[in-house]
């Protein structure tokens, strides 16, 4: 049996083009799919912050709150939970505020060349 390890994308801000789960629906999604998705398993929460990192601190603590919800409904300590939040820009606040997992590509690879439209 294959088994797929995945995070749930909690939206805590609104940006243009991304989903996620509401807050409100976390611990009701974690749960559904611990419970009916056997192939998956439950690694943690992540999260895209505002792209303008104004709101970065917010974004932050919003995620870790909600971690601390999901572990408690679940019975899950909170270092078997991962928390990945912080990207290139901002990965040293993160890291201050709780990441265990962050996403710096741009910082190795370079920026994204996205192609034009035509």
């Amino acid at each position: 049996m294959i088994c797929y390890f995945w995070l749930l994308f909690y939206k805590c801000c609104i940006v243009a083009a991304k989903s996620g789960v509401e807050p409100s629906g976390c611990v009701e999604l974690a749960k559904h799919v611990i419970q009916s998705c056997t192939n998956l398993q439950f690694c943690g929460l992540m999260t895209i912050g505002m792209l303008d990192y104004t709101s970065t601190p917010e974004n932050f603590k919003a995620l870790a709150n909600c971690r601390n919800e999901v572990c408690k409904a679940l019975g899950i300590p909170e270092e078997q939970c991962e928390l990945s939040m912080g990207m290139s820009n901002d990965f040293e606040q993160a890291i201050e505020m709780g990441s265990t997992n962050v996403r710096i590509g741009s910082t190795i690879f370079g920026p994204r060349e996205y192609p034009k439209k035509k």
